[in-house]
């Protein structure tokens, strides 16, 4: 086992700890100042390299917070753990953000700094088994038997040009499956072009999907292109196709028929080679029994039906899942990644996820923004996870491979919990609390809880945008950036 580096220039400390570690059979290797860990950095083997360091602040030799910067920038995935006195609070909050696993306040408790360093141990065995590589990372990501299928079925349909159908529920991923039956095609050098036809006013989508000629309408100064154009030898991803009005649905139909089409305003047929795949997360064939989805265009798109199964059905691949998003945000935000503690994860394996991949996503973006720690601990988590009940839910319905019936509908899981509601009884229970304990500022401190959160959550929604947070919050710039200050948000 690689051995526990121990930097302090107070050998009592040094001793007190080699001596505790040896009776957990955890080997060590001390040095008095920074500049002998750098050198013994430079020699040791990849045996000999340390599993966590454990350093004291301020040393003779130079600072602990100068040698975090230097050995996170040669092993970034090694826990450092910092001591410091009581008096140096302020050094160990530069310690966090410098990426240190946590501080040790001395004078310290010796079993508790076992438990730490053990924790720290387990981490970074973890790192070193579950790491992930955010480039050499697949496009999707699932161990989950539901997911296993839809792999299968992406292989099965990889040489074929076949109208493919992708339900699910929000947020569960159905552009990734789309992109990756486009990638893995022999269409896949044509261009990928998605539209969400939704998020387009009625009046705008027929010109989106065929494009318009110059002075079709008020406006039109010039001849575009539409998506189908666009994506003339390759792939045509239409999201929400169960929301397209009735009208252009009869357009859609045709070009599906003949694979030609006119601009609006157009006199001239056009024709296209474009493999189709949609997605909807309603039932089509509710829709058609309504009168609002056309039958025909229904059994044209659903020539094969990929049913993708929401988070809560696939709870093995949080796990992955969760550590791959904290990769990404903190690739994207230029920072370090953060770890996750398994009992953090069992309560993220918990959650009912109503948003589903997205919403995992979205709270992972969170975390890296507002977790007060480099190792994410449960207390860190968003309060709409700690708030919830888990969410039981029916046995998994797998994905409906190529051969299954065009026809079947998909089988959605039975949710027997509501979790918007949970967030009352939490309010209501910690309020109970307060005043149970005698405090006469009951108000003002859920007041002040209650704004923290909402101000934290709608900044991590909007990736730290204060200005679009403010916006969706509903208050004004100056209004945010007060409230931040005055609840020490910074």
């Amino acid at each position: 086992m690689k051995p526990i580096w121990i930097v302090d220039d107070d050998q009592s400390i040094r001793f007190v700890l080699e001596k505790a570690l040896m009776r957990e059979d955890l080997p060590t290797r001390s040095f008095t100042h920074p500049r002998e860990v750098l050198q013994a950095l430079d020699a040791v083997t990849p045996e000999e390299s340390p599993q966590v360091l454990v350093s004291d602040i301020r040393m003779p030799g130079g600072s602990g917070l100068d040698l975090l910067s230097q050995v996170k920038a040669r092993m970034p995935g090694l826990p450092v753990i910092i001591m410091t006195a009581y008096s140096d609070l302020d050094s160990a909050v530069s310690a966090f953000q410098g990426g240190a696993f946590e501080y040790l306040p001395k004078p310290f408790d010796l079993t508790k700094a076992i438990e730490l360093i053990r924790r720290a141990v387990e981490e970074s065995q973890r790192e070193q088994t579950s790491a992930i590589n955010v480039d050499s990372t697949p496009e999707m990501l699932g161990q989950a038997p539901a997911m296993q299928d839809v792999f299968r079925a992406i292989g099965r349909l990889s040489q074929s040009n076949v109208t493919v159908m992708i339900t699910g529920e929000s947020g569960s991923g159905k552009e990734l499956v789309a992109r990756a039956l486009h990638k893995h095609s022999q269409r896949a050098a044509g261009p990928f072009v998605a539209i969400n036809t939704a998020a387009i006013p009625k009046d705008l989508l027929e010109s989106e999907l065929f494009g318009h000629e110059r002075g079709a309408f008020t406006g039109a100064q010039a001849m575009r292109r539409g998506r189908f154009e666009q994506a003339d030898g390759g792939t045509l991803f239409l999201d929400e196709i169960g929301d397209m009005k009735f009208d252009l649905q009869t357009r859609l139909l045709r070009v599906l028929s003949d694979g030609s089409f006119y601009r609006v305003g157009g006199h001239s047929a056009i024709k296209t080679n474009v493999r189709v795949i949609a997605a909807t997360h309603q039932n089509l064939e509710q829709r058609v029994q309504e009168g609002v989805f056309r039958e025909d265009l229904f059994h044209r798109l659903n020539v094969i039906r990929l049913r993708l199964p929401p988070l809560r059905e696939r709870r093995e691949d949080i796990a992955v899942l969760t550590r791959h998003f904290l990769q990404q945000s903190a690739q994207q935000l230029g920072v370090e990644a953060k770890r996750i503690s398994e009992a953090a994860i069992e309560l993220l394996q918990n959650f009912a996820f109503p948003g589903n991949v997205r919403q995992l996503e979205n709270i992972c973006h969170w975390l890296t923004v507002m977790a007060p720690a480099q190792a994410i601990e449960p207390k860190d988590l968003p309060p709409e996870v700690l708030m919830s009940e888990p969410a039981a839910v029916l046995p998994a319905v797998s994905a409906s491979a190529p051969e299954a019936s065009a026809n079947q509908a998909p089988t959605k899981p039975v949710v027997l919990n509501a979790p918007s509601e949970n967030w009352q009884a939490g309010l209501e229970a910690e309020a109970m609390s307060l005043l149970a304990s005698g405090r006469v500022d009951v108000w003002d401190e859920m007041t002040r809880r209650f704004e923290a959160s909402l101000i934290q959550t709608a900044l991590a929604h909007t990736r730290g945008r204060r200005i679009d947070a403010a916006h969706k919050l509903g208050i004004g710039r100056n209004t945010i950036t007060r409230k931040i200050q005055e609840l020490g948000l910074e």
